[in-house]
C-alpha cells in the first residue's frame, strides 16, 4: 500500500515536496511514478523513477520544474516542485509496479499499486 503526503495550499512561486511511502513492501525493484489529476481533466503522467537504476522519466512540459528522487533508507520517493504555478493545482498520486516495462512507464493503467492522492492547491 502506498501513502502520498506533502500536499496543501501554497502560493505561486513557492517550492513543494511530495513524498510517497510504501507499507508492507520495499520499493526495491519497482518503478515508482507520480501522476496528477486537475479538476475536470484526465489523469496525467508527471515523473517516474526506476528504483534499482535511478533512471528517471519526466513529462516534457514539466521537466524543468519537477524532480523525482528516492531515499533508500526511508523507502520513499519524493517529487520536488519548484516555482509552483496555479496550473499545478491537482490531486497528485503515486503509483508503483514491480514488473513494469520501460515502454509503459507513462501509462497509468499499467501500474498495479496506487496511493490515495494528496491535494495541491496553488494560489496566485
Amino acid at each position: 500500500q502506498l501513502q502520498a503526503s506533502g500536499g496543501g495550499l501554497v502560493q505561486a512561486g513557492a517550492s513543494l515536496r511530495l513524498s510517497c511511502a510504501a507499507s508492507g513492501r520495499a520499493f526495491s525493484g519497482a518503478t515508482v511514478a507520480w501522476f496528477r489529476q486537475a479538476p475536470g481533466k484526465e489523469r496525467e503522467f508527471v515523473a517516474a523513477i526506476r528504483w534499482s537504476s535511478r533512471t528517471t522519466w519526466y513529462a516534457d512540459s514539466l521537466k524543468p520544474r519537477f524532480t523525482i528522487s528516492r531515499d533508500n533508507a526511508k523507502n520513499t520517493v519524493s517529487l520536488h516542485i519548484n516555482s509552483v504555478k496555479p496550473e499545478d493545482t491537482a490531486v497528485y498520486y503515486c503509483a508503483a509496479d514491480w514488473s513494469l516495462i520501460v515502454s509503459s512507464v507513462r501509462n497509468a493503467p499499467d501500474y498495479d499499486c496506487w496511493g490515495q492522492g494528496t491535494l495541491v492547491t496553488v494560489s496566485s
